[in-house]
């Protein structure tokens, strides 16, 4: 689709919301109190039923959470919001972004103090840690737009070819950026989307030291990772980025480029763990609803936990790696909620103090 073309829609879109919310406003009479979410929980995807069956991204946390109540969302009949008495929600993006475009223009709801935990499993770096491991991420970064040559026609001594748009070569950055559309500053090429740092370190702090689950197909399969020392290890819940691209990838060529490609566009500050297809798609949409005046930007945290590996181990072809999630799924359903809710608990617990002021722990503190 033409970047035009798209950009037409998506304000057709927040036409038609808007005018659904005026609407509904408006025959409303007086309005009662708006709902104000002290937490958010925001998962991709789910297995059947939100409760009593195998689970997806969402079931471990409504079932836990006890997310038991219903709650609509004006303008998407299909979209059904759980919560708990505690204020703490729920939500699956069925409808993808329209979703959070949705909550955030519904007149019954304020979210300007709401506290968002966008969760999810992902294909983690062998480098960095094993399958069932959860990484609370310091920024998402968006691997979508870029150049691409066929890996078989690149120049010589290039790694691959993947690099920015504007740039000459891999692993640089941009030196005209009027290469890209209209663009005048390299800093509106970003594919880098920050977190609140120490938000995101406050919340590692309360959660490192949950036990996670494991089991022992996981446990026979980090065996085959010889050369890979935290490939080997037993799940655990660190620091490190996701790389949102809606390529599913896999391989350890694209492995280094994921890398490098979080190196460039963090100044060489983050490290690269998890891969998913959505991460970067929301974080524009929330940046998008801050910029109007939703939502905080400071109030946003993402948890993500490796279902599988970002390429295959030694002696595996990658055919028969790619996509085998099925072994470590459950583990990363079980431990991404199991690392967010003391985050919860903490944060329902002294809302009298968090409501107004966001915690933040110093990265250094240890």
């Amino acid at each position: 689709m033409h970047k035009r073309e798209r950009s037409f829609k998506i304000l057709a879109l927040w036409g038609v919301l808007a005018t659904t919310t005026i609407l509904a406003t408006q025959s409303a009479g007086a309005a009662p109190p708006k709902l104000e979410p002290k937490v958010i929980v925001v998962a991709g995807w789910e297995n059947g039923a939100d409760t009593g069956d195998a689970p997806g991204e969402y079931q471990f946390w409504v079932e836990r959470q006890h997310l038991d109540e219903r709650v609509p969302v004006a303008g998407i009949p299909t979209q059904i919001l759980r919560r708990n008495s505690d204020g703490v929600y729920g939500i699956v993006l069925k409808d993808g972004v329209t979703d959070l475009a949705a909550l955030a223009l519904d007149p019954h709801f304020d979210l300007h103090h709401t506290y968002w935990i966008f969760t999810g499993i992902s294909g983690v770096n062998p480098n960095v840690a094993s399958a069932g491991s959860v990484a609370w991420a310091r920024w998402v970064v968006d691997g979508d737009a870029l150049r691409e040559i066929d890996d078989r026609a690149i120049p010589k001594g290039w790694p691959y070819g993947l690099y920015a748009i504007g740039a000459e070569k891999p692993n640089t950055l941009p030196n005209d950026p009027n290469h890209y559309g209209s663009v005048t500053d390299v800093a509106e090429l970003t594919k880098a989307y920050a977190l609140n740092r120490g938000l995101e370190h406050w919340a590692y702090t309360i959660s490192r030291n949950v036990p996670l689950r494991d089991d022992p197909v996981l446990a026979e399969r980090r065996t085959h990772w010889a050369g890979y020392p935290n490939a080997q290890k037993p799940p655990v819940i660190l620091e490190g980025e996701t790389l949102g691209a809606l390529r599913y990838w896999h391989g350890a060529q694209r492995n280094q480029w994921a890398e490098d490609w979080v190196r460039l566009w963090t100044k060489n500050q983050g490290q690269f763990v998890m891969t998913n297809e959505e991460s970067q798609t929301n974080q524009v949409e929330m940046r998008l609803l801050a910029r109007f005046g939703y939502i905080d930007p400071d109030r946003i945290m993402v948890l993500r936990s490796g279902s599988n590996f970002s390429m295959p181990p030694p002696h595996m072809s990658i055919t028969q790696s790619m996509g085998d999630e099925g072994p470590g799924q459950v583990a990363a359903f079980d431990n991404n909620e199991r690392a967010g809710a003391p985050v919860i608990a903490e944060l329902i617990a002294h809302w009298d103090r968090y409501r107004a002021h966001i915690p933040s722990v110093p990265e250094n503190t240890p």
